[in-house]
Order: C-alpha cells, then sequence, then structure tokens
C-alpha cells in the first residue's frame, strides 16, 4: 500500500494469484459471488484458472457449469426431479461466476445464455415455482420492449403481500433465489427482476432509470391473486438506489422499501469513482461493469452518468417517503458511509441498520433482519432466523 492508497483498496487490477486468494477466502466465508456452488467442485475450477481475461475466465466456470448441467438432464430423463433440481441449480451457479461480473465478452455472453437456460429448467422445479413473467415496455431510450421478471407465490395464501427486488450490477435476479426463498417461508410473494442497465433489463441506467419499475407494480396492483395494497421494494446493492428513490417518488403505493447497500448522492461524485476504482470488496472489472450500466464508453461518460443519478441534486430527499430500511457494512468501500448520514438529515426518518464488514454487510443476522423488517411492514408472520 502506498502513501496515496487508503486500507480497503488497491492501486490497481488483481492479479491471478490474488484474485485465486480473493476467491477461496470468499469461497470459506459462502459470500457473494461465492455462495452459490459446491464447494469442491468450485475449489477445483479456482485452481484450474488460467487467466482473468474474458476467454479463459469463462471457459474454467463453463466446463464445470457444463459437467452439472449434463448430469441434471440425466437425472431429469430418470425423473429424479429433485436431484435434477439441485443438480441445474449447480450448472446456473456455474454459468453465473462464468459471466460474472458482467458478460464484456463473447465468452461471457454464451455463459450468461446458459445461465438462464438453466435457472429455467431449475425453477420449473422449485416447489413453490418459479414463475418467469413478460411484460411489455416502451421508452424513448429503451434498448428493449419488454420487461421479465420471476414470480412466486407462497404455498396457501389467497392474497400473499408482495416484495418487489432487484439486484446490483453483477447481482441479478437470478441471484435473489436464496432471499426470495426466505421471503417465501413468511408467506411473502416475491418479483424479482433486473436492476437498470443489467441482465434482461430493457434500459441503461439513466436518471430516470426507476420507470423501468413502475409497469411492474402496475402488473402487481392487476393481479387477483396478489395483494397490490401490500408492496414492499428490496434493492439491494446498487439496486438500493432506486428503491430510494422510488420510495420518495411514491411513497403513497409502497408499505416500505429497502436500500441494502445503494448509493445517494455521495457515490456519484468524482472522487469517490477514483477513490472506488479497486475497492478490495471486489474481485475485478467494477468501472467496466458499472460503465455498461450506465452505457458508458469512457471515463468522462461514466463520471457524467454517475453524476446524474444524485438524489439529492434531483431534490427527493427532502420529500416525503415511505418507511425505509437502510442496511450496509460499517466499512464499504463500493459505497460511502457519508451516503446514510446524508439520508438521515433529510426528509423522513429512516431505520438504519449497519453490520460489521465491507459492503453490504453480509453476515448470519443480515437477511433475518431485512426480512423482519419486512415483514412487519407487510403485516406477514417473519420466517425463522
Amino acid at each position: 500500500m502506498t502513501a496515496a492508497t487508503a486500507p480497503g483498496e488497491r492501486e490497481g487490477p488483481r492479479s491471478l494469484d490474488d484474485a485465486k486468494a480473493w476467491m477461496r477466502d470468499r469461497l470459506a466465508k459462502r459470500v457473494h459471488p461465492l455462495g452459490l456452488t459446491d464447494p469442491a467442485a468450485t475449489r477445483e475450477t479456482i485452481e484450474a484458472l488460467q487467466g482473468l481475461d474474458g476467454e479463459r475466465w469463462a471457459a474454467a466456470w463453463v466446463a464445470t457449469g457444463d459437467r452439472f448441467f449434463a448430469e441434471a438432464e440425466a437425472a431429469a430423463q430418470a425423473g429424479r426431479s429433485g436431484t435434477a433440481r439441485d443438480l441445474y441449480y449447480q450448472a446456473y451457479g456455474f454459468y453465473f461466476l462464468g459471466r460474472f461480473p458482467c458478460p464484456n465478452h463473447p465468452a461471457k455472453e454464451a455463459s450468461y445464455e446458459k445461465e438462464l437456460a438453466a435457472y429455467r429448467r431449475f425453477g420449473a422445479l422449485c416447489d413453490p415455482p418459479v414463475v418467469p413473467v413478460s411484460i411489455p415496455f416502451a421508452a424513448a431510450d429503451a434498448i428493449g420492449e419488454k420487461i421479465v421478471f420471476y414470480l412466486r407465490r407462497p404455498t396457501g395464501i389467497a392474497r400473499p403481500p408482495v416484495v418487489v427486488m432487484w439486484g446490483g450490477v453483477d447481482a441479478w435476479k437470478e441471484e435473489m433465489t436464496e432471499l426470495s426463498d426466505t421471503l417465501l417461508r413468511a408467506g411473502i410473494a416475491t418479483i424479482a427482476l433486473d436492476n437498470v442497465g443489467t441482465g434482461q433489463s430493457p434500459l441503461k441506467a439513466g436518471a430516470d432509470g426507476e420507470k423501468q419499475f413502475l409497469p411492474v407494480l402496475d402488473w402487481v396492483a392487476a393481479q387477483a391473486g396478489l395483494d397490490g395494497g401490500r408492496i414492499v421494494l428490496i434493492g439491494r446493492s446498487f439496486g438500493g438506489h432506486w428503491a430510494t428513490k422510488l420510495a420518495h417518488q411514491i411513497p403513497r403505493r409502497l408499505r416500505g422499501a429497502v436500500n441494502w447497500g445503494g448509493g445517494i448522492h455521495y457515490m456519484f461524485q468524482r472522487d469517490w469513482i477514483e477513490k472506488s476504482r479497486h475497492p478490495d470488496s471486489y474481485l475485478m472489472e467494477l468501472v467496466e461493469t458499472r460503465c455498461r450500466m450506465l452505457g458508458a464508453t469512457n471515463d468522462e461518460e461514466y463520471a457524467e452518468g454517475f453524476r446524474r443519478l444524485s438524489l439529492l441534486d434531483q431534490g427527493l430527499l427532502d420529500q416525503p417517503c415511505a418507511p425505509l430500511l437502510i442496511v450496509n457494512g460499517k466499512d464499504d468501500r463500493q459505497c460511502p458511509p457519508a451516503d446514510i448520514h446524508l439520508l438521515l438529515d433529510h426528509g423522513s426518518p429512516k431505520t438504519v441498520r449497519l453490520f460489521p464488514g465491507g459492503h453490504m454487510g453480509f453476515g448470519p443476522h443480515t437477511v433475518p433482519t431485512i426480512v423482519a423488517w419486512v415483514a412487519e411492514r407487510l403485516q406477514a408472520e417473519a420466517a425463522p432466523a
């Protein structure tokens, strides 16, 4: 670490050896992005990695994913649906790693297509199932004509309350499965979709990207089998930005919103952009992944795209907002803690829970805390911790 490099930051991209060490540590802790896949097969794939470039990175993970997918297909043909489901999930998880953090290379794009296919097969075998839904979307700056999301309904509840949730720059709707499982056990239906500018999102992340979520809320309100009067939003990582914005824009339509590690204002300033280029908490290609989300092709477009996202500059923070829970790690290097203080200094009172560690505060109490708060807002039965 040089004098110019603060704790928790690096001077540049990781070497292959450094990346492998980071992945081994995350695998041992079972946290994102190494919390989904079989530990032994994951460890074997990490050791076999020959490089971090898109071609070699994707090849290693896809090879392992293909092995699990073939086993899943054989199990499905033999009528062993439970085994097939679990094997499809493993295949999905390895394909997810193959496109991680974003499909910015043809080999990673191919891995993402395999990820979607394996996840669909997994979801069809789940109980309750993961049901793909698509609805039309139109906007002048749209890059797609539909919004794709996954619906899951708890068993035995005629009109359950609903959590509409999305991820960040690298964890997308498929990566919301474990949180969905926990919410379902609390009697809450879930809708998982991609954050603006990621996955199958029909938009790049402009200043008005929240318009992607409004048709989904309208769709929920029109469903006889869902309680559209009881909705909470959960925005994970960067997605917390949009959950906070919607909490200020449409407070009467929401029972609450959760900002789980998202930026508000300071995250989008040039000094923080420079500080957060290579945080220790991120494996690789953070700037490239953010740029892909924004549709930015160079540093100036990246900085300008971020600048336009400031909710302080948009004049929203002094407006009333729906009940808002802010969750993060105390030592986040991707999203500045100053944004939390800014939220507390403006508008309606908020609830804050900070956990030890870095971005998102991953730990044994994080998800139970979020689910208990959400269940209280929705007057649903909280899942056991």
